[in-house]
């Protein structure tokens, strides 16, 4: 099987070189997202594999369908960025990945830690040579109640972290989860609201979801309330945000994702004009943490997409189906 793989970073090909060879498979390696520019590289491939940056529109798959391609597979767990009713008219089959959840759950503990001990004005200072603990207070874990939204793999596998903390945990779902019995208590999501000191985000984006985190939902929540968000950044109204970190509703904040992040996280823009005007804003602030969408990125995460990325397309060749698809 010959397959175009396109995003492919540095740190994947010792990965790729490995999973082709055991799947005996062909690879075409490209640097850059697919396009209707470069549609032409899949050229002779069956297969295509993706990070997120490649929009795969009606247009996009209908031009790949008429080039021999029966299947995708994106490299990431989410896959709102491919038309998946085209695809399904189109007859292309689409999957995607899936890594183990510790290193996302283990960067989520990372956040909300460096948050509470207030580790960014720190280090602002220790930078100038200033020692001094005026404003530095923090709290300990074991003193707050945390709510995590959304139960899946990666909240249930945070809920688990936390459990070894002391704190109280609160979780919420449209389904609870029965391996958490003992180590959370299940509430509708308004008691969470209310009653948490520290919210963290770990659901799906879904049009039910989307800017889940706006005025109304911060309206219930704690004043000086902690929020985490590893998830997706449209979780939240950024306007929203931004103004609870003005009148100080939100007493810190901790992301990893952003509203709009796509040609600014995973680049090097170091010479240029950023035109997010909000993630500009909010990274100035000392109770605000922004990291560029990396809390999935463990070594053992990327040979995991890697490997999803080759086996899911393989399999489908092979006998039509794999346990990832999505259409």
């Amino acid at each position: 099987m010959k397959i175009a793989v396109y995003e492919m970073r540095a740190d994947e090909a010792r990965d790729f070189e490995t999973a082709a060879a055991r799947r005996h498979a062909e690879l075409s390696l490209h640097s850059e997202a697919l396009t209707i520019e470069n549609i032409d590289t899949v050229n002779g491939c069956t297969g295509v594999t993706t990070l997120g940056r490649t929009r795969f529109t009606r247009e996009l798959l209908e031009a790949l369908k008429t080039r021999g391609v029966q299947y995708i597979s994106t490299r990431t767990i989410g896959y709102n960025h491919i038309d998946l009713d085209a695809a399904k008219a189109l007859g292309i089959k689409v999957c995607n990945a899936n890594y183990a959840p510790t290193g996302v759950a283990d960067y989520t503990v990372m956040l909300m830690l460096l948050s509470l001990r207030k580790y960014k004005p720190a280090l602002w200072r220790m930078q100038v040579n200033d020692y001094s603990l005026a404003g530095l207070q923090g709290r300990e874990m074991k003193d707050l109640t945390v709510g995590i939204l959304g139960t899946g793999k990666i909240g249930a596998a945070a809920i688990r972290n936390l459990s070894g903390f002391g704190c109280r945990i609160l979780a919420s779902d449209v389904r609870e989860n029965p391996a958490l019995t003992g180590l959370c208590t299940y509430v509708d999501t308004d008691t969470l609201y209310r009653t948490c000191d520290v919210i963290s985000l770990h659901m799906p984006l879904l049009e039910s979801t989307r800017r889940i985190i706006n005025r109304e939902a911060l309206a219930k929540m704690k004043d000086g309330v902690m929020l985490i968000n590893c998830a997706r950044g449209e979780l939240m109204d950024f306007t929203a945000i931004i103004e609870g970190i003005e009148s100080q509703k939100i007493g810190s904040l901790a992301l990893d994702v952003f509203d709009k992040e796509e040609g600014i996280y995973h680049e090097n823009r170091r010479d240029d004009i950023l035109a997010n005007r909000d993630m500009a804003y909010l990274r100035q602030f000392p109770n605000v943490i922004m990291t560029q969408h990396m809390a999935f990125y463990t070594d053992a995460a990327v040979r995991s997409m890697v490997n999803c990325g080759v086996d899911g397309l393989c399999d489908f060749e092979e006998t039509g189906h794999t346990e990832t698809e999505l259409v």
